[in-house]
């Protein structure tokens, strides 16, 4: 056996990786999906068609690569978007599209509900997080609550990794971190599912049993064999959510590990062994007993970039003339690529602290740890002196101080950050991860890998025992490029942290009553 195989679902699409015995990425594969919005709030994958169907795609041209046999793959992981929340009959056919995770918020009537009939201070103590869209048990209810057919002839609920590994198998099954997020189905001190909340929104017959990521829960049937052209007998791990196999594809793998991903948003996740107990950040099980994972989240970063590239930026506007997925064509896309780089090279020129400018970075309101969705972007002490230059670094500056709240506030909730390792598009920008590592006094690696999919196939190895431990395939992770903090620009973003904190207090009020208006023009 020679080869493990990764794949991971996304929003929009999916992704896989074959790896080699020693590490090395053999083949690569994509493959792009829509979203299905019915309703407003509502979000859904047609799982058997998206989550599936790009699965057996993926799979099949992998395993067109020259040299490389079915026969030779050791294992197969899968990640995918969670939690989502995807009733099956008793045969294991959907009933319904998937609803999807945070960014469908059709269940607010069944927050409250719950939050009501079991209190915040029970969900709290059991769940160790508060009930939002993130949390899959409301999206449940919803279900039972205004689908009543679907309900009844439903028989399990699964998630995305949870199916893909069903349809490879035919057993089902969850792992830990992403029972987590089905808050409050999942009793965190126990590890277990909580039979007190299953009392008032499903029987606990209706959910996967629980099993630890790297767990082989079964082996590629026949049926799943000449869907995928994998091997009849192949072992299948559990698998799990995309940010965590993303954070084991970046090397963080031990306990004080940090990944912090750059994407449109902000994402982090730390292994710690202890879990805080004030509900700010998100807690599950790590990808083993021992570990905890700690998770924290910011509504912009490439998304405020992007935003000041296309309304003032070099071009402003070209980035609206993209096709009807938001992708610009090729011609565009060199533009833009070179407006990034022209607004990166003068930001560069101008001193730290942006000539007296303080920014909020709350432009699509802001998650943790401040958790405020009516927050509001500032860009405070403009003058008539300033540029586009200095704007755009201010941008860049408030990221990285956001950045910092999450840190320093997860330390206070007893969390260590011993090594800290950026991922994602932002990367790319060498000023900005300069700018992370001045603002947070900390040395940071940047690391481009294959994404979700990489992390899945090394999750893969370890449950097949091709690796002996996830610490294990840290020599087979990019080094990356290293920044470390300058003294004298630590000091002066220490300064500017203070007046960042006080900014958002300062403003909260006004931005809450702006934030709240009535569009004049709906009068």
């Amino acid at each position: 056996m020679n080869y493990v195989l990764g794949v991971d679902i996304g929003t929009y699409s999916s992704k896989g990786v074959l790896l080699s015995a020693d590490g090395e990425v053999v083949a690569e594969a994509a493959a792009q999906h829509e979203l299905s919005m019915p309703e407003d709030g509502h979000v859904e994958h047609d799982a058997e068609r998206i989550w599936w169907g790009d699965f057996r795609t993926i799979t099949r041209e992998l395993l067109e690569t020259p040299g490389v046999r079915a026969a030779d793959i050791a294992a197969v992981g899968a990640s995918g978007i969670a939690p989502c929340v995807l009733p099956v009959d008793g045969s294991g056919t959907p009933l319904r599209p998937a609803i999807l995770y945070g960014v469908d918020t059709r269940a607010t009537a069944e927050i409250h509900w719950l939050n009501d009939r079991l209190g915040t201070d029970w969900v709290l103590r059991h769940a160790r997080t508060r009930l939002d869209s993130q949390s899959a048990g409301p999206k449940i209810l919803w279900v039972r609550n205004h689908e009543p057919e679907v309900w009844k002839s439903t028989r399990c609920i699964m998630t995305a990794s949870g199916y893909l590994a069903f349809r490879l198998t035919g057993n089902t099954a969850i792992d830990h971190y992403t029972a987590a997020f089905y808050a409050p189905l999942y009793d965190l001190e126990s590890r277990q599912w909580n039979a007190e909340a299953s009392r008032v929104i499903c029987p606990l017959e209706l959910l996967p049993r629980l099993a630890w990521t790297s767990d082989v829960i079964g082996k590629v049937t026949r049926e799943a064999a000449r869907e995928t052209g994998l091997s009849e007998g192949t072992p299948v791990i559990a698998g799990t959510a995309d940010a965590s196999a993303e954070a084991v594809g970046a090397g963080v793998t031990e306990i004080g590990d940090t990944m912090i991903m750059f994407g449109s948003s902000v994402f982090m996740i730390n292994w710690s062994r202890t879990l805080p107990g004030d509900g700010v950040f998100w807690s599950a099980p790590a990808l083993t007993p021992e570990t905890f994972a700690v998770a924290a989240g910011m509504s912009t970063a490439g998304s405020l970039t992007r935003w000041f590239r296309d309304q003032l930026g070099p071009g402003a506007g070209r980035g609206e003339r993209g096709s009807a997925d938001g992708a610009a064509d090729s011609d565009d896309a060199g533009a833009l690529a070179r407006d990034y780089q022209e607004l990166m090279a003068a930001a560069a020129a101008v001193a730290p602290g942006s000539e007296g400018l303080l920014a909020l970075p709350y432009f699509s309101g802001e998650r943790t740890p401040i958790k405020d969705p009516l927050a509001r972007g500032v860009i405070a002490g403009l003058t008539l002196r300033h540029t586009r230059a200095q704007i755009y670094r201010a941008l860049l500056e408030s990221v990285a101080m956001g950045v910092r709240h999450n840190v320093e506030r997860m330390e206070e909730s007893g969390v260590s950050h011993r090594n800290l390792v950026t991922i994602g598009g932002g990367t790319k920008n060498g000023l900005w991860m300069q700018i992370v590592a001045d603002v947070l006094g900390r040395r940071h690696t940047a690391r481009h890998t294959a994404g979700a999919s990489f992390g899945d196939a090394i999750l893969a190895a370890a449950g097949s025992g091709m690796l002996e431990s996830l610490s294990a395939a840290r020599r087979w992770v990019p080094a990356g490029t290293s920044y470390t903090p300058d003294s004298d620009r630590h000091a002066l973003y220490t300064e500017m942290f203070d007046d960042y904190l006080r900014l958002y207090e300062a403003t909260r009020e006004i931005i809450h009553r702006r934030a709240s208006a009535r569009d004049p023009r709906s009068m």
